[in-house]
C-alpha cells in the first residue's frame, strides 16, 4: 500500500494531484511545502510530456521520497484530462480522497489543512475566492473581472449556490467522483471546474467553500486562454438552457 497508513483524520487516505507542463521552476518547489505543510497527504503530479525537463524532476522527488508519485502522459492533452488520469490512479490504489492543486504556487500548500477539515463534515471542498475571508493576490484586473463574471454568470445561468465555481482548488471524497461519473467529463480549464462543481450539486452532495487565499504565479507563464473562457461561457450556457427543459418536463409530467 502507497503511502501513510493512517492518513489524515476524519477523511482518509488522501493524494494531492497536481498536474504539470513545463514546470520545472515550480515542481520541486510546490511538492516540497505540500510534503511539510500537510505530512500524512500523497503527491501526485501528473506531467504532459513536459520538454523543458519536469518529468525527471519529479521522478528524482519521487525516488527520494515515498508519498511522492510520478505520472507521466506522453502528450499535453489538457488539465481536465490530467486530473481524470491522476483520479483513476487514486482510484485503483484504494485512496479515500483526492485534491486538485496547481503546481504554480498560486494554490497555498499551508491552506490545504482548511479544505481538508471540511471535507472531514462533507463530500465535497471547494477553496474559495469569493466567499469572507477569500481573496486574490497581485492578480491582473482584466484576470479578476474576467473571473467574477464568469462566476457570477455560472450562478445565473445554473442556478448553482457556489460563489468560486471555476476556482482549481479543491477536495473530493473518491465516491463522489464515481457518482458525478467524472470519467466522461471532457471539459478543460475553468470549464472543467465548474463541471465537477455543477455535476456534484446536481446530485445531492454535500458540498462547502472554504476562504482561501489565490496568489499569481510569479515563475513560468500562465495556461489561460481565451479558447478555454469560451468554452467555460459555451457549455455553461447549454447547461443551463437544458435544466430549464428538464424543468419544464419535469412540471408537465406532475400536471399529468
Amino acid at each position: 500500500m502507497d503511502g501513510p497508513v493512517d492518513g489524515y483524520p476524519g477523511v482518509g487516505r488522501v493524494l494531492v494531484v497536481i498536474p504539470t507542463y513545463n514546470e520545472a521552476d515550480n515542481v520541486r518547489i510546490i511538492v516540497d511545502r505540500v510534503r511539510k505543510a500537510t505530512p500524512n497527504v500523497d503527491v501526485l503530479v501528473a506531467d504532459d510530456g513536459s520538454p523543458d525537463g519536469t518529468g525527471a524532476i519529479v521522478d528524482e522527488l519521487a525516488a527520494a521520497d515515498a508519498q511522492v508519485h510520478a505520472l507521466h502522459r506522453t502528450a499535453k492533452e489538457g488539465l481536465g484530462a490530467a486530473y481524470v488520469a491522476g483520479f483513476s490512479w487514486a482510484r485503483d490504489r484504494a485512496y479515500d480522497a483526492v485534491v486538485e492543486m496547481d503546481a504554480d504556487g498560486s494554490h497555498q500548500p499551508e491552506q490545504l489543512h482548511l479544505l481538508l477539515d471540511a471535507l472531514a463534515e462533507s463530500d465535497a471542498v471547494l477553496g474559495s475566492r469569493y466567499v469572507p475571508g477569500g481573496k486574490t493576490v497581485n492578480w491582473p484586473v482584466s484576470r479578476q473581472l474576467i473571473s467574477r463574471i464568469g462566476n457570477i454568470y455560472v450562478r445565473v445561468v445554473l442556478g448553482m449556490p457556489v460563489r468560486d465555481a471555476t476556482g482549481g482548488y479543491r477536495a473530493y471524497r473518491m465516491p463522489v467522483l464515481d457518482k458525478i461519473e467524472i470519467d466522461k467529463v471532457a471539459s478543460q480549464g475553468y470549464c472543467f471546474q465548474v463541471e465537477g462543481s455543477w455535476k456534484a450539486h446536481k446530485s445531492g452532495c454535500r458540498l462547502v467553500e472554504v476562504p482561501i487565499t489565490f496568489v499569481e504565479r510569479e515563475r513560468g507563464q500562465s495556461k489561460m486562454s481565451q479558447k478555454i473562457v469560451r468554452e467555460a461561457l459555451w457549455r455553461v450556457t447549454v447547461w443551463g438552457a437544458q435544466a430549464r427543459v428538464d424543468a419544464v418536463r419535469r412540471l408537465f409530467r406532475k400536471r399529468a
